[in-house]
């Protein structure tokens, strides 16, 4: 096989053009090397006579104009499998946890396709979170795709930490977690705390954070699809695959369209916006061998849940997880909005009975509530008729007992974390509804996790 040459003639932010000697092209998506400098990987992004447009998927500053690269002769792959587990990564497979690099023979490309449709497999199993505000108002199942949406501080990573941490005591798979574009500490804090928690050994974390270059934080969610499906295929394992942030991967594909000059579509989002979320999310979905369960948190600029991006991703979700900046203020934590949120599991035939009509119940009592709201804003609670005082207190009851102090927060808050199985939730919120504690006060409910717990009842 002949080795296909090429010269660097131009470095653009993140895109290199090389200009090929032969008359053979290297095929889209395989990586360049250069013999002198090994650490050097480009990748073909797109053709044009004998010029190529390249991602630099490695430091910018080590190239320069008439550098001789070469092609390996195959797209990127990663390293896949058992050994990876309690590991920390980059795209390229390097320990990112002061470890050695993985020692194994079994790599993967970062690119896949969607499992064939026979082979998809869905489920009813709900999937407990031991989070009492998302088992009851927003459940799931195994195999779903869910999202934590709201904007910057409302607690989106904290939320998807402490399901991580919850789920993964208590499942028998693996959990992957991929680092798209956020803060460099936060990947830091996570793996210390995984790691004092006991559960590093069944989790592998692939990280591109805010540092690296768009084209790495791009195809990082790609590689972290890429280990799931290892796991999900080969080893026949129900797999949670973690993206934190998912609204990064497009801020990424954005920030590459504008330095390649491509014409934008809506708000000034790529053109391919569609096309790049549908390859990671269809690759995302559960077969005969496996599950694998995604739970993704997403950015939301100015707070404005219209943004195309932000919609174009929930267009994917089974369970939209929408957090609030008021109830967040207020502090109400976990601070999930019950009117913005939804849950493709929400019916009675995933739920049963008991749990349905409960729902119901409580939805009516908040939308009331919130009605409300509006008049004790203006005229004062006092100024209510009986009867909707005591709907307005039962209200505030339940919200209270919604929220629940967090295992991944305990040195924050000073509040031992609970996990309360969604049983005890629902049996509790029925007490409630029941009008058997209309006589106690609301500030009894915060932050307790069972009313047993809470002494309560």
């Amino acid at each position: 096989m002949n080795v296909i040459r090429g010269t660097v003639i131009s470095v653009q932010s993140q895109i290199a053009s090389v200009a090929i000697e032969s008359a053979e092209l290297p095929a889209l998506n395989e990586i360049l090397t250069c013999p002198q400098e090994p650490e050097v990987r480009l990748e073909v992004y797109s053709q044009s006579q004998n010029q190529l447009s390249c991602l630099i998927l490695s430091n910018p500053s080590t190239l320069y104009r008439g550098m001789i690269v070469q092609s390996a002769r195959t797209d990127l792959k990663i390293p896949v499998g058992a050994l990876t587990l309690g590991r920390a990564i980059n795209l390229f497979g390097d320990g990112q946890d002061g470890k050695a690099r993985i020692n194994t023979k079994t790599f993967s490309s970062i690119y896949s396709r969607t499992p064939p449709i026979n082979t998809i497999k869905s489920s009813i199993e709900l999937m407990p979170s031991g989070i009492k505000a998302i088992d009851f108002l927003t459940p799931f199942t195994k195999g779903a795709k869910i999202g934590f949406v709201g904007g910057a501080g409302v607690g989106k990573t904290i939320l998807m930490t402490e399901l991580l941490h919850n789920i993964t005591l208590r499942h028998q798979g693996v959990s992957v977690f991929a680092g798209v574009g956020e803060r460099i500490r936060e990947g830091q804090e996570l793996y210390q705390r995984l790691q004092e928690l006991k559960i590093l050994e069944k989790v592998v974390m692939i990280l591109g954070q805010m540092n690296e270059n768009a084209a790495v934080r791009l195809r990082v969610a790609q590689a972290g699809a890429t280990l799931a499906e290892f796991f999900r295929d080969n080893d026949k394992k129900d797999v949670l695959f973690f993206i934190d942030n998912m609204f990064r991967f497009v801020q990424a594909g954005n920030e590459l369209a504008t330095i390649l000059g491509t014409f934008p579509s809506e708000q000034g989002y790529q053109a391919t916006l569609q096309r790049e979320i549908s390859r990671l999310e269809d690759r995302l979905v559960s077969t005969v061998n496996g599950s694998v369960t995604s739970i993704q948190t997403v950015y939301v600029p100015a707070d404005e849940l219209n943004d195309s991006g932000v919609s174009a991703i929930m267009s994917f979700l089974d369970v939209s997880i929408v957090l609030s900046r008021s109830n967040a203020s207020l502090g109400i934590y976990p601070p999930i909005d019950p009117f913005s949120s939804s849950s493709a599991a929400a019916s009675k035939a995933y739920l049963g009975a008991e749990h349905y009509d409960a729902l119901i119940q409580v939805r009516q009592l908040l939308g009331n509530s919130q009605k409300l709201s509006h008049i004790v804003a203006i005229v004062g609670e006092s100024e209510l008729s009986a009867e909707d005082q005591i709907l307005y207190n039962r209200a505030k009851k339940i919200i209270n007992y919604l929220t629940q102090p967090f295992f991944v927060t305990e040195a924050q808050t000073g509040r031992k974390g609970v996990y309360v199985p969604r049983e005890t939730t629902i049996k509790d919120i029925k007490v409630i509804l029941s009008g058997k504690l209309d006589g106690v006060a609301s500030d009894k409910f915060l932050y307790v996790g069972s009313l047993r717990d809470g002494r309560i009842i």
